[in-house]
């Protein structure tokens, strides 16, 4: 409450800057808000040279007190209360007002040295040209400001590199992350940078550069998890199945010993670059999963590479995390890799399958079918109607949330056709035809979704209708092999023929129709078809295979097994009967 007075300001001042210090210290976590005092500091500056600062913003104050107030004593603890005034601001990712406020303490200093050369970063170079004054041997100081200036210098390098990065401009984010990397700071945050590098490397598809900075980032720093799930994600771009394996198994072990912790930051420094750098983008970038999500990626990367007896056993690991209370381990933010959950079970359902768990297979989507069926409604209409409201209109958000709940209502229908299309085939390989005939028979769904092909599907819709017509297309094939198997040929036939009203041209189906016509002695009909199918055009079954959205991992196994088994034999029966019909054809 004391008046201020010129001759006690400079160890004012100092013990302002000392007790800001000591609080950024005392809690040891991010800097957030306004530097508390800093502006009343300043305006007991200005009382005390005769001049006014009432009323102006902590921009317009700085401006104020270095322009005006020219006492020699003053420069120094004004300088060094700037430099943390910058790194609040820097916190705050204010990087304008931190380059006008450098701007101003080297032009008050020498005119001539604020200047930024062509090419260089504006910031940095402004930061870097300010000179930091002489420390006075009677006022001693928690934190050197020349320490405090090359901190400076790496969070703002650091907080651009991030910013280029997330807007897309990655040589430039590269460039400032490399200058972030030699600069001053932690082995903790050094090992970030670099997670950092090898992130924008990967984006700018180089991806052994990425490596490199990513496997520097565990040298640095063995608890840097992020940077061991971004080298996972590099191997799998790369299709180097067994090094990506290797990488997760290494996550998860990490990740179950203990959380990783801040060991190697460095106590030395009060003020440290990882209390300045806390954007949301850093955040994404260091996110290295759950042990439940690492556990999940080594059980699909191992299905999806033919791995079925190490994704079995991943799969059941996972499933028994879901007893555990799977719900405190994944962050409910959406960035979670795990997909729903019936499609957990019935990728774990078709690993089981694959491995000739059949009777595992089959509990397994027992428990997909009875938690699905109660929320499927006994009508769903799935075509596009003919007035849409305008968003800015009453009815729009009802219409929203009517589109979510058939969205999820279609989900839980597929999920359902899925599980008994899985349960279909695993009665198949176990011998029980006529069974697997009931389980791919069970598989009829409402007819709005399969007579969509002649009505306009809501656009938002099609995903999922294009899932079920696939599941369709499958339990058809499937039944339709049983019914082969059977010597139901007649019903085959039917079968094949409507799979290949589902889906024209698909392969699959046409060898399967082939046989089914073969088998029931109508050879000339079958020679025809298999003419038609196989070597009119060869070039646009493959073309039509390759249209559509990516299938769904769960549905791969079935879509392998749709396949009739005996194709090249009975390619050679066709062209002997078409040999033998040439020849007693009279010429």
């Amino acid at each position: 409450g004391l008046p201020p007075a010129l001759p006690a300001l400079p160890l004012e001042l100092t013990v302002l800057y000392n007790s800001l210090l000591f609080t950024v210290g005392a809690s040891d976590s991010a800097i957030k808000g306004e530097a508390e005092g800093i502006c009343q500091g300043l305006l007991r500056v200005l009382e005390a040279c005769g001049a006014c600062g009432q009323n102006l913003g902590t921009e317009e104050l700085w401006e104020k007190v270095l322009q005006e107030v020219t006492v020699e004593e003053l420069q120094a603890p004004l300088h060094r209360l700037g430099a943390l005034q910058a790194a609040w601001w820097l916190a705050a990712s204010q990087l304008g007002s931190v380059a006008g406020l450098f701007q101003l303490l080297s032009t008050v200093e020498d005119p001539g040295r604020a200047h930024c050369s062509e090419g260089q970063n504006e910031l940095l170079s402004m930061i870097k040209a300010w000179r930091v004054p002489p420390e006075g041997p009677s006022l001693p100081l928690v934190q050197s400001a020349k320490d405090l200036k090359e901190i400076l210098c790496t969070a703002a390098a650091f907080l651009q590199g991030l910013q280029e990065l997330e807007a897309g401009n990655f040589p430039t984010a590269f460039s400032l992350l490399q200058e972030a990397a030699g600069g001053f700071c932690s082995k903790n945050i050094l090992a970030q940078i670099y997670t950092c590098l090898g992130c924008c490397a990967q984006r700018m598809g180089k991806p052994h550069t990425a490596l490199q900075h990513l496997k520097r980032a565990l040298q640095v720093d063995f608890q840097c998890l992020p940077a061991l799930s971004h080298v996972a994600a590099v191997y799998h771009d790369l299709g180097e199945s067994d090094a990506e394996l290797q990488a997760l198994t290494l996550l998860y072990e990490a990740l179950g010993k203990s959380p990783p912790g801040a060991a190697s930051s460095s106590p030395c420094f009060i003020m440290r670059t990882e209390l300045l750098v806390h954007t949301p983008v850093l955040t994404s970038l260091l996110r290295h999963g759950h042990p439940s999500e690492v556990k999940y990626l080594l059980a699909q990367r191992c299905l999806q590479d033919g791995r079925v007896a190490d994704a079995v056993e991943h799969y059941l690991d996972f499933l028994s995390l879901l007893q555990e209370g799977l719900q405190q381990q994944v962050p409910l933010d959406g960035s979670s890799v795990l997909p729903r959950i019936p499609e957990v079970f019935l990728e774990a359902a078709s690993a089981l399958e694959q491995a000739g768990r059949h009777q595992d297979a089959i509990t397994v989507c027992e428990e997909v079918i009875s938690r699905t069926t109660n929320l499927i409604p006994r009508v769903l209409r799935v075509e596009e109607r003919l007035e849409q409201p305008e968003s800015s209109l009453p009815g729009a958000e009802l219409a929203g949330g009517l589109l979510s709940q058939k969205k999820e209502s279609l989900c839980c229908l597929a999920w359902r056709a899925a599980g008994y299309l899985h349960q279909g085939w695993a009665w198949a390989k176990l011998g029980e035809s006529k069974e697997a005939v009931t389980q791919f028979s069970r598989e009829h769904l409402e007819d709005a979704v399969f007579r969509c092909g002649c009505l306009p599907v809501a656009e938002n819709l099609q995903p999922e209708v294009e899932v079920l017509q696939k599941i369709r297309l499958l339990s058809l094939m499937g039944r339709g092999m049983q019914f082969l198997e059977l010597g139901r040929n007649k019903e085959a036939l039917l079968d094949f023929q409507h799979s290949l009203q589902i889906s024209p041209g698909d392969p699959a189906a046409a060898s399967c129709l082939v046989q089914a016509l073969w088998k029931l002695n109508r050879k000339q009909e079958a020679a025809a078809q298999w003419q038609k199918f196989f070597q009119s055009s060869p070039g646009e079954d493959g073309q039509q295979q390759g249209q559509g959205r990516p299938l769904p991992l769960y549905l791969v196994s079935c879509q392998e097994q749709a396949v009739f088994p005996h194709s090249e034999p009975l390619a050679r029966s066709i062209q002997d009967y078409l040999g033998a019909a040439a020849q007693d054809t009279p010429s």
